[in-house]
């Protein structure tokens, strides 16, 4: 029966044989039929997968952090080797290299992961090491270079780390550098800061070139009879400062580092370099209004000059730069590190970063928590100090956190020796890297130093009358080890500071012996240092009704952590819910000494109502609380 023409009640196909349907479906028109929806069938596969493809690839995802350097995972222990133990025989009463190595597993104990060694450099001593005779060379009084490698040798087998003090703005008035620039003997002749007279005195006296002053009191410039002519010295005038207006001068202490750098050391803190250059014009500095010290005295006189032609000039960041890329060079294994010290405003500060294309510092130190005092210490100024550096640090750079140096009054001494724990468990809980001053995890103090007594030249030049002013002998007396003769620093009838007469009680060994202890609690703080909230999680820092500093460090999926520090005498109660994340209990991690009768490690507490005592810190765990997302659909 022809095809054509034939039409069934049910349906035009209907009664056709297999034959006549494949027939049918070979005609031209249905083969189209079927093509095409062929093609829109893989069309539109394709389209999906493509569209599942980039909704996966667009959306955001959890990064997973960098690893961790080492000048990031642990503190730096600053270590003031004069004062730090007397390992030689028989002993002179005096720190040295011997006795650091001989005190490296307490060091490993602590939890730290680098040694900032204070100069050993071969030195007259008129600033203890930051006046440098030879850069190259180790001081008679620390040692010998053979005792340096023993040193290097003993820190690398206790997986610890060796940062150098590096002096860059000037060098001793005994180096054999300034002593060839008096006598102009090339290439030295201008590897220092020389200008001739303003003029002469009726008398024949010298003028200096301008009003610039020394750090440590009087005219920054000294005459030299032999040369004729004035050098420039921002600190003692038995520390010239070098010319870095000479590239010659950059060459030498780019070699200086690369000498040291050869001997397997790990970084530099690099000393001053704010005052690296000065004006070529030699323009007089403008009066600081703000500054003007009501003391007439000479050794105060620098605050009253604002120093816009001797600090921080561009220059500096340049040299700095330069010192960088030398570093990384020597960083094809582990990172060298770039620690600077300059005191300035902390959004001036920032530049010593540099930026991601062209680093400088690995950090600049911040002194911001020694720039606070007692009297206005407060959970408010505390916020302020650790918001400031967080809200003004650029895009992936590392914060860092200095309480303390041998510069500076001693915590315990500056804040209160109730507040030694608290501080110590706010920076070492903080993002960033914290500097520890030897003798802070035991909470030492002051030492009373008599005018007979003093050894620092900055409180000599200050005479009997105004020398506690300005020394900085108090901070740099000897570690106490233990309650026996001389706090066991060294077996001398004398030591070259005296020994804080609190040492019976608050030593090394007294501590590592008692139930709870400064010491016990900076350990245990070091240990949290290795959580992964503490490393890569994020900070939350809030005061609880204008009294209590309070911050968390949280990662989903580990514990959390909590500190909390009351700064007033008063006991107070709080409530911690009201922080993000922080659930209705937690549980003890650890506490200050003075709250040792109030807290018990490891106890559950409600976090709705902490009881805290006058002047103390506390550090909780916690598992955080996430808010549930649900994908809508």
């Amino acid at each position: 029966m022809p095809l054509e023409g034939y039409i069934s009640a049910d349906g035009p196909y209907t009664g056709l044989t297999k034959d006549q349907l494949l027939e049918c479906a070979y005609r031209p028109a249905w083969v189209r039929v079927r093509y095409m929806l062929l093609i829109a069938y893989w069309v539109g596969w394709a389209t999906m997968l493509a569209a599942a493809i980039t909704l996966i690839a667009m959306t955001p995802k959890c990064s997973t952090p960098k690893p961790l350097q080492w000048w990031q995972l642990s503190p730096v222990y600053q270590i003031y080797p004069l004062s730090y133990q007397d390992g030689n025989q028989p002993p002179d009463g005096v720190g040295d290299i011997r006795g650091i190595e001989s005190r490296l597993d307490y060091i490993k104990d602590l939890g730290v992961g680098a040694i900032w060694l204070s100069p050993i450099y071969k030195s007259p001593m008129k600033d203890f090491g930051y006046d440098v005779e030879d850069f190259r060379a180790i001081a008679p009084v620390f040692g010998t270079m053979e005792d340096f490698r023993s040193l290097s040798k003993a820190l690398k087998e206790r997986g610890l780390k060796l940062v150098m003090d590096f002096i860059p703005n000037h060098s001793s008035n005994l180096h054999k550098w300034f002593q060839r620039s008096i006598k102009k003997q090339d290439p030295y002749t201008h590897y220092y800061v020389w200008a001739d007279a303003k003029g002469f005195e009726s008398d024949g006296k010298p003028i200096p070139p301008n009003n610039w002053m020394s750090v440590f009191g009087g005219s920054a410039w000294e005459w030299n009879e032999d040369r004729r002519q004035y050098y420039l010295h921002q600190f003692l005038k038995e520390q010239p400062d070098l010319n870095y207006a000479n590239p010659l001068v950059l060459q030498e202490m780019k070699d200086v580092l690369r000498f040291w750098l050869d001997e397997g050391v790990d970084g530099f803190r690099m000393d001053a370099v704010a005052h690296l250059f000065e004006d070529e014009e030699l323009r007089d500095e403008p009066i600081n209004e703000e500054e003007t010290s009501e003391d007439e005295d000479a050794i105060v006189a620098y605050q009253d000059l604002d120093h816009i032609y001797t600090y921080n000039l561009p220059q500096v960041l340049e040299v700095l730069r330069e010192f960088r890329i030398l570093l990384d060079e020597y960083s094809n294994t582990e990172t060298k590190i770039m620690m600077t010290e300059a005191y300035m405003p902390v959004r001036n500060l920032m530049e010593y970063y540099g930026n991601k294309s062209t680093p400088i510092a690995h950090f600049p130190f911040n002194f911001e928590f020694i720039e606070l005092k007692k009297k206005n210490l407060t959970a408010e100024s505390v916020h302020n100090v650790i918001k400031s550096w967080m809200d003004n640090l650029p895009n992936g750079a590392w914060p860092n956190w200095v309480i303390g140096n041998h510069d500076n009054s001693r915590v315990a001494t500056r804040f209160g020796s109730e507040l030694v724990d608290a501080i110590n468990m706010i920076i070492l809980l903080l993002p960033g890297t914290p500097v520890t001053y030897n003798g802070e995890e035991i909470g030492m103090e002051d030492t009373a130093v008599s005018w007979e007594e003093t050894k620092d030249t900055f409180g000599i030049n200050a005479g009997p009358v105004n020398y506690k002013k300005v020394s900085r002998d108090p901070e740099r007396t000897p570690i106490q080890w233990t309650a026996g003769k001389n706090a066991g620093f060294s077996n001398a009838n004398r030591t070259w500071l005296p020994v804080n007469p609190n040492y019976p009680k608050l030593n090394v060994e007294a501590q590592l012996d008692a139930t709870w202890s400064h010491l016990r609690v900076y350990k245990l703080l070091t240990q949290a240092r290795k959580e992964e909230a503490v490393m890569n999680g994020k900070l939350d820092v809030q005061v609880l009704d204008k009294k209590v500093l309070a911050f968390t460090r949280v990662k989903e999926g580990f514990p959390g952590y909590l500190v909390v520090v009351n700064f007033l005498d008063d006991k107070v109660t709080v409530d911690l819910t009201t922080l993000r994340h922080v659930p209705e209990e937690s549980t003890v991690y650890t506490f200050s000494t003075t709250y040792a009768t109030n807290f018990t490690m490891k106890k559950r507490i409600a976090n709705s109502a902490v009881v805290l005592p006058g002047k103390g810190g506390l550090v909780l765990t916690f598992v955080p609380e996430f808010q549930e997302t649900s994908i809508p659909l």
